[in-house]
């Protein structure tokens, strides 16, 4: 298989770690390029489910290298317990996990600040897991940052801890929070350095040489390409590049290494947070409520569900070049006797086919639907796409016209075995 991003072309949890782990038996090794523990990632197979929020979902895979790199912010003890998790599970990590000496750290001063300057917005608020993402890369930008270099360096990691602890705490004084306990956070954090120093190295240089080796390579997206820093419905983003560009920068992969950008999306539309959904559907959130989908594996918390938004997707095709498209809950739709396509957008009367930039401006925009007939017929249990009702079929292609990319797989349910080629 040739090396190939992965990036989600809606506004997150398309799906991506299951169509992550389905690849995964055509690659040598995955890598995970931005984000934190903010993203959740769900494969089952049989009947086991696990749900990954660092991890690359390929480590299910056995035999296979999975790398986190230095684009990722790490919170260690969560990382530790995924770990731990997986290793009861009989999933072993020892010479196929690899954590970038680069990585910035999530600490627990990043998640107070998180959920403290999130509740100060009131109505504003952007929505965050309260995971300490965006704090965290904010001292990444302003070269405050601890890396996890620094957390297998006992002497360094104390010194600089100590440093941050007391400037971080005069902040949460004038938010109203009560100051953290250095001693209490430095012994979590050597406790779970000395779990995690095993697999701490430089993972550019690792990855170059498996490159000179021919090793094909998965790049794991978080997120969606609408949570981009740049690209997204900023301000309600998230704090990293979930764009194709994210996974270059964020594994120090050049983009000369890369032949392929596939994307992944649903056959309808969610979000999870704050921010525009132009073709947001009450009918549908609540019939895929009813069905027990659409909660987020990270918060738990309801996604806000509408039709598929052939305008937006159309724009992450542009955004991130992408080649192939994956599509994933179909069977979502299987009870529906009509189903809506968002084909365009009005604004104060004006026809438009492209995203508006400004987040006021996007959040007038009415949908132009186009109306397609349902199938009314389970899907989740087809494995050939030649078997899926016509209807279905037609529904498909008339995406794939709208967006401009070829559909590639199918996923008609969370299983591994419910994913077709087309």
């Amino acid at each position: 298989m040739a090396n190939t991003i992965l990036v989600g072309a809606q506004w997150g949890d398309e799906g991506k770690g299951k169509i992550i782990d389905y690849l995964t038996d055509k690659v040598d090794m995955v890598v995970r390029s931005q984000g934190g523990a903010n993203a959740g990632h769900t494969v089952i197979i049989g009947k086991n489910q696990y749900i990954l929020h660092l991890i690359p979902s390929g480590i299910l895979r056995p035999r296979k290298k999975c790398v986190i790199g230095n684009g990722v912010v790490i919170d260690p003890p969560q990382l530790v317990k995924e770990m731990t998790g997986l290793e009861r599970k009989g999933v072993k990590l020892k010479g196929r996990f690899f954590i970038s000496d680069c990585a910035h750290l999530v600490l627990p001063y990043h998640k107070e600040l998180d959920a403290a300057r999130d509740a100060s917005k009131g109505k504003k608020a952007i929505g965050t897991t309260k995971r300490g993402i965006g704090p965290a890369y904010e001292d990444k930008a302003a070269r405050n940052g601890l890396r996890m270099g620094d957390l297998v360096n006992p002497a360094v990691f104390e010194a600089k801890l100590k440093d941050r602890v007391r400037a971080k705490n005069k902040e949460l004084k004038a938010l109203g929070q009560k100051p953290l306990s250095f001693a209490k956070i430095h012994a979590e954090y050597r406790k779970a350095a000395k779990k995690l120093a095993p697999y701490v190295t430089n993972t550019v240089v690792l990855l170059h040489q498996a490159l000179q080796k021919k090793a094909s390579m998965l790049f794991e997206g978080a997120q969606g390409t609408f949570l981009d820093i740049d690209h997204g419905t900023y301000p309600f983003v998230t704090s990293s590049n979930a764009t194709s560009g994210g996974a270059c920068t964020g594994s120090g992969v050049a983009p000369s290494r890369i032949d392929k950008v596939l994307g992944v999306m649903k056959a309808y539309t969610t979000r999870v947070g704050g921010g525009p959904l132009p073709s947001a559907s009450d009918d549908i959130s609540d019939m895929l409520h009813n069905m027990g989908r659409e909660f987020g594996a990270t918060t738990g918390r309801p996604r806000r569900c509408g039709w598929f938004d052939a305008v937006a997707v159309r724009h992450a095709v542009m955004v991130n070049g992408i080649d192939e498209m994956a599509v994933t809950n179909l069977d979502g739709l299987d009870g529906l006797a009509k189903i809506k396509v968002c084909v365009a957008y009005k604004i104060d009367g004006k026809r438009t086919n492209y995203v508006p930039s400004d987040i006021g401006t996007f959040a007038m925009c009415e949908p132009v639907y186009r109306t397609f007939p349902g199938w009314q017929t389970s899907t989740e249990k087809i494995t050939a796409y030649q078997d899926l009702p016509l209807n279905a079929r037609k529904y498909l292609k008339a995406l794939a016209e709208l967006i401009g990319a070829r559909m590639s797989i199918v996923s008609v349910g969370p299983a591994r075995d419910q994913t077709m080629v087309v």
